[in-house]
């Protein structure tokens, strides 16, 4: 199956639509922490059980929508995957108790778990030398989504009933995105980018199998790819969840003064996975073990300049600012050439397995956060439980990389090398 350049670009936009709309309604909820809370009665506590309810449900089907996904067709499953985002918002619209709320707001991880499957696809679109950049793309829209979602919870909302009104919209629009992947975007074969099959019309159609599964485990890069994940979530879902509170309440900030320092970091933030992945792509082509490489300098940057601006006086706020912009750059350094690096040493049959597995362990981890960043700050100040978790998170991140760094290289070669059998074959 051959495919023009405009129809892959056409793809990456849909899919950048998809995630820019998804993320909005995923994270918007950060900014509604306040009247959600006043409408429920709701405390720190009780806040992050909320929030680790979705990450959950997430958790437990990423296993399920990762098979789904190396035995189906791809494309559809993902219009499967916005119809429920748009249904379930819906339901979290309407819930008029926090127990129902809790409920509706956790169904809202059932589509969260999509993703591995939309990566591996764009997979078979792109090259490996140009991965990182492609998947750098699509995660820009996960800030500038989360931007979307501060300007419809601090200024739109109020003007327009409140946060169940906003639900509504962001709803509808899973709804739509839904129409769309499903009538407009084509499955492509797996493996069909590889280099190895260039110039060819038609390749082997390679099928999921339950050997092929085993083999991700017995890669000692994903055992590390696996451990970072686990740790590398904290920070991003305790910020997520905690750092518009923390402005608020503890350095003072009124929400026009939210909007405006954040606005800014967040911009600044999703550039940071464009960088980030255009440097992986970069390096990779001089050594295999250039994603991880950024991945490492992006921890230990992001976690040096959050310890900075959280450590600033609370009057000292153009210095706030320009530490938390120079963390936003590096923090996301590490999302897109970790999903590159799972494709990097696994069979193009059981990818979305493979990342599946990967978001799994992540999650596992990161439903924790919320609750625990909760119960933190219930017992000291949201300021000590951001801090404590960010910094203890990324320092194992990083001895985590350096771990993947004895082994991609091999492990990177033993895939080309089976792709250049597969190709001799046919």
């Amino acid at each position: 199956m051959k495919t023009s350049r405009s129809y892959s670009i056409f793809v990456i936009v849909v899919f950048f639509l998809f995630m820019l709309l998804h993320q909005t309604d995923k994270l918007m909820i950060g900014s509604m922490q306040t009247p959600i809370s006043t409408t429920f009665g709701l405390n720190d506590l009780q806040w992050g059980m909320i929030n680790s309810g979705s990450l959950i449900v997430a958790s437990l089907l990423y296993p399920v929508w990762g098979y789904l996904c190396d035995r189906f067709s791809r494309a559809r499953l993902l219009a499967l995957a916005s119809f429920i985002w748009g249904a379930t918002t819906w339901l979290s619209s309407i819930a008029k108790t926090f127990p129902q709320f809790l409920v509706t707001r956790a169904s809202t991880g059932i589509d969260d778990s999509s993703y591995p499957g939309m990566y591996s696809l764009v997979a078979d679109y792109f090259h490996p030398e140009m991965r990182s950049r492609i998947y750098g793309i699509l995660q820009f829209a996960q800030p500038i989504g989360y931007l979307v979602g501060m300007i419809l919870a601090l200024i739109v909302a109020p003007l327009i009933g409140g946060w169940r009104s906003i639900f509504y919209i962001t709803g509808s629009l899973g709804l739509v995105i839904a129409a769309v992947i499903f009538f407009g975007i084509k499955d492509m074969p797996r493996g069909k980018a590889e280099p190895e099959f260039d110039g060819m019309q038609e390749i082997t159609q390679f099928k999921f199998s339950w050997p092929a599964v085993k083999e991700i485990f017995k890669k000692k890069t994903m055992w590390f790819v696996f451990l970072q994940g686990f740790a590398g979530v904290f920070p991003w879902n305790v910020i997520t969840f905690f750092f518009f509170g923390y402005l608020q309440t503890e350095r003072g900030y009124d929400e026009n003064a939210v909007l405006m320092t954040m606005g800014p970091v967040v911009i600044i933030l999703a550039i940071g996975y464009l960088v980030g992945g255009s440097l992986g792509d970069w390096l990779f082509k001089k050594t295999p073990k250039g994603r991880i490489i950024i991945s490492c300098i992006g921890v230990v940057m992001g976690a040096i300049f959050l310890y900075l601006a959280i450590q600033t006086p609370i009057e000292g706020r153009t210095q706030f600012f320009i530490f938390m912009s120079l963390s936003a750059l590096f923090m996301p350094f590490s999302s897109p050439n970790v999903v590159a690096t799972v494709f990097d040493v696994t069979a193009p049959e059981v990818r979305s397995t493979a990342q599946s597995v990967e978001y799994f362990v992540e999650n596992s981890g990161a439903a924790l956060a919320p609750t625990l960043a909760g119960a933190i700050a219930l017992a000291t100040t949201k300021q000590t439980a951001i801090l404590t978790v960010s910094i203890t998170a990324w320092a194992l991140c990083f001895v985590f990389y350096l771990g993947a760094l004895f082994f991609i290289g091999p492990e990177t070669k033993a895939l080309r090398d089976l792709m250049r059998q597969r190709a001799q074959a046919k």
